[in-house]
């Protein structure tokens, strides 16, 4: 009896059934993980939501042990702003390189550079921050006067004192270079698995190597893309020694990236865990709450455009 014979006669086998129930398990874990979580954070932020003097949400002010006076504005802001300054500036260099790599460089180059950029990846994020600290700051300062004196009037490039150095962009920029590993590795994957009867299509048609990337490769992995990024968000939302050495912490909201000021939710635990009372501790995992739900509702927004580029696709 052939193999075929033999598998339309016992279509559920015992090695599938099994396999079925552990990937199945395994799924169910994870949302069981993510419960979890939740209920140990919400737990542990309770007494500071009940003993907080202010609006936790809107009160820029953190002071959780002495006046009882904190909130997560300030910090939610500055987490935002430096992941999207990072993503502005990583992505688009992420993307040209999976480009670079899965479409134009030889195999002789593609597959070394790839693994440069994965290695990067493995770097620690401490390595990351004195590098940022270091050399990257004062580097970053000639950079800065010129956006001010040239794009001044952009609110955004603005300077209060022409104070600059450790800033929101400097922070902005080591994310950048923290997440972008990441989404090019990602990205270079989605790439590779275009199909390649649209690349040989596209070229059928007259298409240039630029037109066939635009018209068969880069609507094929947009799913993918959209992918990478919220995972590019997600490491750069949360990282926390980094962001901590090449910033000037303070609780303010400002779109001045170029100042020396703001703070990032990660941060502010990294910097005031040790040294929090009671009060202050549960203040800052209410802050890591936020997080998490910040986290959350960007992963279900993302899933929610890929689900509708899909839809799209099909239509």
């Amino acid at each position: 009896m052939d193999l075929a014979s033999r598998l339309s006669r016992h279509p559920s086998r015992r090695g599938d059934m099994l396999f079925r129930w552990l990937a199945k398990a395994s799924g169910l874990l994870i949302l069981v993980l993510l419960g979890v979580i939740a209920a140990f954070l919400i737990m542990q932020a309770l007494p500071a939501f009940q003993s907080n003097k202010a609006n936790f949400f809107t009160t820029l002010t953190w002071d959780p042990d002495q006046s009882g006076v904190f909130g997560i504005a300030a910090l939610a802001f500055g987490s935002v702003l430096s992941s999207l300054i990072a993503l502005v500036i990583g992505v688009p260099i992420a993307i040209g390189v999976a480009l670079y790599i899965s479409q134009y460089a030889p195999r002789a180059i593609a597959r070394p550079l790839g693994y440069v950029i994965d290695l990067l990846a493995a770097v620690p994020s401490v390595v990351f921050g004195l590098w940022g600290l270091i050399w990257l700051v004062p580097n970053l300062i000639p950079l800065s006067e010129f956006l001010n004196r040239y794009f001044g009037w952009i609110p955004l490039f603005a300077s209060t004192n022409q104070t600059y150095g450790k800033s929101m962009f400097a922070a902005g920029v080591v994310l950048a270079v923290m997440i972008l590993p990441i989404v090019a590795a990602l990205c270079r994957e989605v790439f590779i698995q275009t199909p390649s009867e649209h690349i040989e299509a596209a070229f059928a048609l007259g298409a240039t190597r630029w037109e066939m990337v635009r018209m068969a490769v880069l609507p094929y992995g947009r799913s993918g893309m959209i992918s990478a990024v919220v995972l590019g968000f997600g490491r750069a939302v949360g990282e926390t020694i980094a962001v901590a050495l090449v910033l000037s912490a303070s609780n303010v909201i400002t779109f001045r990236i170029l100042d020396p000021a703001g703070a990032t939710i990660a941060a502010n635990i990294a910097n005031k865990f040790g040294d929090a009372g009671a009060a202050g501790r549960s203040a800052l995992i209410a802050s890591g709450l936020v997080l998490f739900a910040i986290t959350l509702v960007v992963n279900f927004g993302a899933r929610a455009i890929v689900r509708r580029g899909t839809k799209e696709a099909k239509a």
